[in-house]
């Protein structure tokens, strides 16, 4: 039996008859998107990808600008999401089973777990206990086996197992145990599991339901489905060429002599950086436009999932009593993988751009791990509101416990607060967010670091030579102009509050070799 049961033993004597059945107690729909940036959405600032449904979330929900992911990758802020608590003091910071170390690394990362600790009391088992049904479709990424969604506080999963993503594809067979192809043999991954969702809200109950939609969308493989690809094909052929570069390189700010912006620019001219994989010098291409098709394709088909989701709701009467939570995992892929020798065609890897905000996911930069946060709470939520709060993927948890009037659990959702106040436009008081990676990232090879944010300031550290990098958020969201050396004494504070925070939650760190 999982200990952290007992953390909610109470509550279930107390607290199951109040909410089993009543049906004035919320269903709560959990909508994940895999690797969607921040703006990869027309009501974030995209005018090339097209998503009517969730821009129309949005209206009747709250917009929140400032949302982030716990991790620049996907398995840390997944477990954040489930246990209220951060990966570094979860020591699940790195996605599973992470990338291989490098010969030329020279620091060696953190010790990294392998799925999800059973002993964690997941957001999934404290609705079951409270008379919840729960279910998961799609991607799980923390654990197979014993460690998988069954012993995690969900009945109901598909498919059985998986990994990053559909190793398969997005197009039929998928390879994956428990998802069969039912009808077309030409059917998409994405639709497949959008009627799952709907089955599991159309089956008959008195009790209300807790619904993770995990979309492995709009993580790669880039496979659109193909009657949007064409669409796509068509608006981008129409559209107006671009004047500026689709590319740019970034180099590695924890080297002792980091590259300036016009050696980058000049570097990136030379042959040696004609391809499109990770490249020499430690730099790397970030993706400028939004102009991949099949990218498109699949961002529109996670909006077309959306809108067949509400459509249900409102067929069923359920639209006024079903919370709604749209999220990401991390930020758009705008760069390659780090694999010596990788050189893949454009519309196979590098998806999307993330401007105005610098970087990608595996980077701490905001375009690695600022994304789309929209919440619909019918009745009581802002209807067509925004925020500018910073929240975090573990306050979801408290959050979501408020929402739904089901007791909080402190013991184990340590690392997040509550902003059910802010949806429903009313002040929340702000405090500093936290971000711990010991590894190589996958996406650029950066160093292993992490970062602070408090109020508008954002305070970056990098393990392997110490290099620290300050920014203004709200003068400079595009991490443009590093302040370190300008207000050292600000930058001394907020190291020094990162520092005692990885104490407090016993952080790992990476030895030197």
């Amino acid at each position: 039996m999982k200990t952290g049961l007992l953390l909610i033993s109470f509550y279930l004597s107390v607290m199951q008859t109040s909410f089993a059945g009543s049906t004035h107690n919320p269903n709560v729909i959990l909508f994940l998107v895999d690797d969607m940036g921040w703006s990869d959405l027309g009501v974030y600032g995209s005018d090339f990808y097209e998503t009517p449904n969730i821009d129309a979330l949005a209206d009747k929900g709250v917009r929140f600008t400032d949302a982030y992911a716990a991790s620049h990758v996907c398995s840390p802020t997944r477990a954040s999401i489930l246990t209220g608590k951060s990966p570094a003091r979860l020591k699940l910071t790195e996605w599973l089973p992470g990338r291989p170390a490098m010969d030329n690394e020279a620091i060696i990362s953190a010790p990294k777990v392998a799925a999800l600790s059973l002993d964690e009391t997941t957001i999934a088992e404290a609705f079951k206990a409270n008379g919840y049904r729960t279910a998961i479709v799609g991607k799980w990424h923390l654990g197979n086996g014993e460690f998988g969604p069954a012993n995690q506080g969900f009945d109901f999963q598909v498919p059985k197992e998986s990994g990053c993503c559909p190793r398969g594809g997005y197009h039929p067979p998928y390879s994956m145990d428990g998802l069969t192809i039912e009808g077309r043999d030409d059917e998409y991954l994405t639709d497949r599991l959008t009627e799952l969702a709907i089955n599991f809200i159309d089956r008959p109950s008195e009790k209300p339901y807790f619904l993770f939609i995990s979309h492995f969308a709009v993580h790669d493989p880039i496979q659109g489905r193909a009657d949007l690809v064409a669409k796509y094909r068509r608006k981008l052929s129409s559209s107006k060429p671009k004047t500026t570069p689709a590319f740019i390189l970034e180099g590695n700010p924890d080297d002792l002599t980091p590259m300036t912006r016009k050696q980058l620019n000049a570097l990136i001219r030379e042959p040696t950086h004609s391809g499109h994989g990770n490249l020499s010098e430690r730099t790397v291409k970030i993706k400028q436009h939004q102009d991949n098709i099949e990218f498109a394709a699949m961002v529109e088909s996670v909006d077309n999932s959306l809108g067949r989701i509400l459509k249900t709701l409102e067929e069923n009467d359920g639209s006024e009593n079903t919370i709604i939570v749209f999220y990401s995992d991390n930020g758009g892929m705008s760069n390659g993988k780090s694999k010596k020798g990788y050189d893949v065609p454009v519309d196979t890897m590098y998806a999307t751009s993330n401007l105005p905000l610098r970087g990608g996911k595996g980077w701490l930069y905001e375009g690695g791990i600022r994304v789309p946060l929209i919440i619909y709470w019918p009745k009581k939520g802002m209807q067509g509101g925004s925020s500018n709060l910073p929240i975090i993927s573990a306050d979801l948890y408290p959050t979501l416990l408020e929402m739904t009037d089901l007791p909080a659990i402190p013991k184990q959702h340590l690392d997040g607060i509550s902003f059910a106040n802010a949806v429903k436009g009313e002040p929340v008081e702000s405090r500093p967010l936290f971000w711990h990676f010991p590894h190589y990232s996958n996406h650029g090879q950066q160093s292993p670091g992490g970062a602070i944010r408090f109020g508008s300031y954002k305070l970056l550290e990098y393990f392997e030579n110490g290099s620290v990098q300050l920014f203004n958020l709200q003068d400079d969201p595009g991490e443009q102009i590093d302040l370190a050396k300008r207000e050292p004494e600000r930058a001394k504070s907020l190291l020094t509050e990162l520092h005692a925070w990885r104490k407090r939650v016993g952080a790992a760190m990476p030895i030197r070799r």
